[in-house]
């Protein structure tokens, strides 16, 4: 008798955020097997942002944003994911996640990982009035807006929702949900 074993998955989204973008590629390439959701717009900043290859573990399924119904949403339905990862999230992203807009393959994951009882984890790019960020070619200051602020602090209302604000924040809860 063969006996699958039962063990659920992570799912990680990104977004289009070049903030925090190498650095999530580089905790993605120390990770065991993951799913990953790339939207229309990190398959864009993947191409602008890149400086060199992901190393993503062999195991890793890769989903791109290329149906309208966003199938992959089905594999929630199907209890494969302990945690979804939103990272880097950006600011359009967070504001379709808190009025409830499911339009695209980032915002569909997590509005189904919200309905299955996923815990999500979702690392912020607007959660100070001023940072410096990368721009594809130089570092830059940007001033989040009042309403991008806002927008991530209701987001951190959300029942099974972890709002990180940094890539170090973002490890350190990652490696406690490893040692459960």
């Amino acid at each position: 008798m063969i006996i699958k074993r039962n063990k659920k998955r992570l799912g990680w989204v990104i977004t289009g955020s070049g903030h925090f973008f190498e650095e999530c590629l580089d905790i993605m390439s120390e990770l065991g097997e993951f799913d990953l959701f790339v939207s229309k717009a990190a398959e864009e900043v993947v191409r602008m942002y890149r400086k060199k290859s992901a190393n993503f573990p062999p195991q890793t399924r890769i989903f791109r944003d290329t149906t309208a119904s966003s199938a992959p949403v089905g594999f929630f339905y199907k209890n494969l994911y302990h945690t979804l990862i939103v990272a880097p999230a950006t600011s359009n992203s967070i504001a379709k996640f808190v009025v409830g807009i499911s339009d695209n393959l980032a915002t569909n994951i997590f509005a189904q990982a919200g309905k299955c009882k996923v815990p999500c984890i979702v690392l912020a790019c607007d959660t100070k009035p001023e940072h410096d960020t990368y721009a594809p070619s130089k570092i830059v200051k940007v001033y989040p807006r009042k309403i991008d602020l806002e927008n991530t602090k209701k987001l951190k209302s959300f029942k099974l929702t972890q709002v990180v604000s940094s890539v170090e924040q973002l490890k350190k809860v990652l490696y406690k949900k490893k040692n459960v």
